[in-house]
């Protein structure tokens, strides 16, 4: 068993496949993927699998809902492994600053994407990578510590979110609108709360799914038997799963993402951690590495830089140049419209994935 842990040290490649699959759907989103088919199968008995490509409203949880949570758990998860090769390159003040220094770097990016978005200079929070920014400093702060510790600091943390809402607005914590805490500070630091309910204070709450990656990152890189790995992951996502449930089943706190509420954060840390479960076991246990793997695998190779590209240029870019193509060929042979938006997508998701086919073919990795 201790040479399996060697050798898990150098590379996971369920985590890339986990990486890469979860990039997949966030380019195919950007393609235009989900608008296009949830047209398509408008009143269909596909039309339940498009809701799911969405987030939900308020008060539920859809496939979408976890897609930012395992993002930022699979960040958690790989810290472990590459501050294990930097520190073996370096010191713990190296590290520490190339921490610093990719944070500041998530942050501007983020900030940019807004700016990108709404086509003017604004001063808005709510993207994921400023999240992650925030998020990733907490988990690297607590990883010195024993695991032990960083779980009761990731409950603590959801406690802190608690009451900080709770105090706030006593009568209807987790009201949708803009009269709860998360919106309050939002006026505080940027004058403004979002249309659609996201707020910035998110980072607090959801800084627990990056350090139960960091934890499930040292699991992983321990001599401990596998099937010790296994039965812990399992019983913790499954715990977490419950007790997110629970706490919205018996209406003390509601499922929501969009201010990301600690029943929230443990369902869909739950999830994460029984998907991480399942893709180690079938991968990297059973050795079931498929070639048909790599084409997941490859987008989680460059994940920040396909994100911003699939964001930016992708968009503006890619999004008319396919429409060239598809319309000219498809719309006088009467293909439907709706139909040659889904096809066009299509083509624009493929481009994005070839761009990090190529890149990692060729030995290409944009780090950030």
């Amino acid at each position: 068993m201790s040479q399996f842990a060697e050798n898990v040290s150098k590379r996971l490649y369920s985590l890339d496949v986990f990486r890469g699959m979860t990039m997949f759907l966030l380019i195919a989103e950007a393609a235009g993927f989900h608008e296009h088919f949830s047209t398509v199968t408008e009143g269909t008995v596909f039309s339940g699998i498009a809701l799911q490509l969405h987030h939900h409203p308020w008060n539920g949880l859809r496939f979408w809902d976890l897609i930012q949570p395992f993002f930022m758990f699979i960040v958690g998860v790989a810290m472990p492994f590459s501050l294990r090769k930097r520190l073996a390159a370096g010191n713990q003040k190296k590290v520490t600053l190339h921490i610093l220094r990719r944070c500041a770097l998530l942050f501007c990016f983020g900030v940019l994407l807004h700016c990108v978005y709404n086509q003017a200079l604004v001063w808005e929070l709510w993207n994921v990578l400023v999240q992650l920014a925030f998020t990733i400093l907490i988990a690297y702060a607590l990883m010195r510590l024993s695991m032990k510790t960083q779980l009761l600091v990731s409950v603590g943390l959801l406690v802190l979110t608690e009451v900080l809402y709770r105090m706030y607005n006593p009568a209807a914590p987790y009201v949708q609108g803009h009269d709860s805490f998360g919106a309050f500070i939002d006026i505080l630091v940027m004058g403004k709360v979002d249309s659609g309910y996201w707020v910035f204070v998110n980072f607090i709450p959801t800084a627990v799914h990056t350090i139960w990656g960091v934890v499930c990152g040292q699991l992983l890189l321990s001599h401990r038997p596998i099937k010790e790995k296994l039965k812990l992951f399992l019983v913790f996502g499954t715990i977490a799963l419950v007790l997110g449930f629970a706490l919205d089943i018996l209406q003390i706190t509601p499922i929501v993402k969009r201010i990301a509420t600690t029943s929230f954060i443990l369902a869909s840390g739950g999830f994460a951690v029984l998907v991480l479960t399942f893709f180690y076991w079938m991968i990297d246990v059973k050795h079931r590495k498929g070639k048909w793997l790599s084409i997941f695998s490859v987008v989680g190779t460059n994940a920040i830089f396909i994100y911003l590209f699939s964001e930016t240029v992708g968009v503006q870019w890619f999004r008319d140049f396919g429409a060239i193509w598809t319309e000219g060929l498809l719309s006088p042979i009467g293909v439907p419209t709706d139909w040659v938006a889904l096809i066009n997508a299509l083509l624009v998701l493929f481009i994005f994935w070839y761009i990090t086919y190529f890149l990692d073919r060729h030995k290409i990795y944009f780090k950030v």
